[in-house]
């Protein structure tokens, strides 16, 4: 049964019914909220400081938890002070870029802490990674070093001839717990658990010079152009995040927040980690999520909070009921994407009581939280936003007759816009001409300005919203973005294929959009059973398994639009139904090595949920 979106219409009564639980909460939320909005661009702020005081306040209260290994604040502070000192002694100084390759492990964290401290830019380079689109993201940075965990090692090697970076500047940990044994480097990379061991464990003297407008993190979002953008994540919105998301969560010393999420996007490494920063409580890390060790995770670690991904949720639910899923003292979430059809059915299965859904993107200015515990909702913005009438078909804002940007009416869907202000600036990406094209201006008046979020989302009410689709040239997979112009590059390159449009398309039951591509081949050739087996193998070798077109329309020709634009509508409408195509379809179905051909029967077994995307 579908979930219908106008019974989570906010009244004032539903809001009156969650003060008295919030109460408890207001004054965390007032330390950090006083914190979130009391910062200048030139204020003494961010991690490094967080960090410290974190430290201050709990210093042999565990900090990490990973695998086998433990670590205290005061251990983890020691150990990314090392790891400062000896990039100070190198010349690093602030406005630098590092860019970090390694997986999620302790040797990422206190890397991360270490650079923040000493005011240089991490570049949390995705560890799936490879080729061009790998040598693209680290140059487009202009990093004077990179730092990569040997598990990475192989896909920088194949592309270091290209990457503008000194000889002696590539910097690697084993694939082992490198503060018990820091293991024998490769031929031309230099040790860098053996380089900072006898560098000091006191604290860097840079971590108060670090102001608000200081670059963070640099993270990669995909692009219209097909190569990913990199997005400058300053310390100011890092203590934006870390005053609003990180006190709204209200965990303390006793908490303990397992994360399985990847610490290269926003949600793990901001909004996972600030909230337990901001409790000086523990974070319990994996390297990568697993449906059948989840809980007995949660249960080793004793973790009382968690990070998720909507996918995540459904994978969760799609598991058999195991024993250990209620055997845990899990009461917070933390995270987005959780489908309205399954939150009530999630709470109920696992005894969650709180899902702080949010919503808020690595580039743009407005978030939201869901402070008051309503279901079904990204929660409430004290940011400066509107959500207008927006046309799919001219792809653009609806405008009145003076030509003024249009608010959707309370229950409707509309183009999310953040409004750019002093406390509510956009950072950008590191291309100014992007800059350019997501900021809108004279919007309700003359000189106003607003971030396009590229976000259609629902007013619900009191601020509230509900996510409803992303627009655009990006579609979500697997908790990813994909970007269709790097996936249409890479499927153009397979020598039968002259031409490739690539779009999202909605399989029942699962989160977001898989990839489909409609595709033209080259005059006078056809697909071989060796093609099916070949392209599949070649689209992995090229793009990352979540961006790998699940599935593939042949057509006779392109359609296009007067101005050579792609009929996308048309397309997606049409998905991979054999009902409404005439056309050859083929799919990748899940474990398979090759495509198929996808037969009503296949189709009405996906309809169905008989295969797991």
């Amino acid at each position: 049964m579908n979930h219908n979106p106008q019974s989570d219409l906010i009244k004032l009564t539903d809001v009156a019914t969650k003060l008295p639980k919030l109460i408890n909460k207001v004054p965390h939320l007032l330390s950090g909220l006083k914190q979130a909005y009391l910062r200048t661009p030139t204020t003494a702020t961010g991690l490094g400081i967080a960090f410290e005081k974190a430290v201050k306040h709990n210093p042999h209260g565990m900090a990490l938890l990973f695998e086998e290994q433990k670590f205290s604040y005061q251990a983890l502070n020691e150990w990314a002070n090392q790891i400062g000192h000896f990039y100070l002694s190198l010349g690093a100084r602030k406005g630098d870029v590092i860019a970090v390759m390694v997986e999620n492990r302790p040797e990422l964290l206190a890397t991360v802490i270490a650079l923040a401290k000493i005011g240089v830019t991490t570049a949390l380079v995705n560890t799936s990674q490879t080729a061009k689109a790998l040598t693209h993201s680290i140059n487009l940075v202009k990093p004077i070093a990179v730092i990569a965990g040997e598990e990475c090692r192989a896909a920088i090697e194949e592309v270091r001839s290209d990457l503008n970076v000194g000889t002696d500047r590539f910097h690697w940990f084993a694939d082992q717990p490198t503060r018990v044994e820091s293991g024998t480097a490769p031929k031309g990379w230099s040790n860098l658990a053996e380089k900072i061991d006898h560098f000091p464990k006191f604290n860097t003297p840079t971590t108060h010079t670090v102001q608000g407008k200081d670059g963070l993190f640099y993270i990669y979002t995909s692009g219209t152009t097909g190569l990913p953008k990199a997005v400058i994540f300053t310390h100011s919105r890092w203590t934006l995040a870390y005053g609003t998301y990180g006190h709204v969560l209200n965990l303390n010393k006793n908490d303990v927040m397992y994360v399985t999420l990847p610490l290269y996007h926003a949600t793990g490494i901001v909004v996972c980690w600030c909230g337990v920063i901001a409790g000086h409580a523990t974070l319990a890390l994996r390297r990568k999520f697993s449906t059948s060790s989840f809980w007995k995770d949660v249960q080793k670690f004793d973790a009382s909070a968690i990070g998720y991904v909507g996918e995540l949720c459904r994978y969760l639910m799609d598991a058999p009921t195991s024993e250990n899923e209620q055997r845990h003292r899990v009461k917070k979430m933390i995270g987005n994407g959780m489908r309205p059809n399954i939150w009530d059915k999630y709470k109920a299965r696992f005894g969650v009581e709180e899902i702080l859904e949010l919503y808020a993107s690595s580039e743009g200015n407005v978030g939201f939280s869901n402070v008051f515990n309503f279901d079904n909702t990204v929660g409430f913005s004290p940011t400066p936003y509107a959500i207008v009438e927006f046309d799919k078909e001219s792809n653009s804002p609806v405008k009145d007759a003076k030509g003024w940007c249009k608010k959707v009416k309370k229950g409707d869907v509309g183009l999310l816009i953040g409004k750019i202000t002093r406390r509510s600036p956009f950072d950008g990406y590191t291309d100014p001409e992007k800059n350019k094209s997501v900021i809108m201006k004279d919007v309700f008046k003359h000189g106003d300005s607003f971030f396009n979020t590229g976000d259609l989302v629902r007013d619900i009410g009191f601020r509230h919203a509900q996510f409803v689709d992303r627009l655009g040239d990006t579609f979500r997979w697997k908790g990813e973005n994909v970007s269709t112009t790097e996936v249409e590059n890479a499927v153009s390159e397979y020598e039968k294929i002259a031409e490739a449009v690539v779009y999202g398309v909605e399989i029942p039951n699962t989160n977001g959009r898989a990839g489909m591509a409609a595709i033209t081949l080259s005059e006078g050739t056809t697909l071989t059973e060796q093609d099916l087996q070949q392209m599949a193998t070649q689209f992995k070798k090229c793009v990352p398994a979540y961006a790998v077109p699940v599935f593939l329309r042949i057509q006779k020709q392109v359609e296009t639009t007067g101005t050579f634009k792609y009929q996308k509508n048309k397309l997606k409408e049409q998905s991979f139904d054999p009902n409404k195509n005439d056309e050859r379809l083929l799919v990748l179905l899940p474990n398979a090595t090759g495509y198929c051909d996808l037969t009503p029967e296949i189709f009405s077994n996906i309809e169905a949920y008989q295969y797991r995307f």
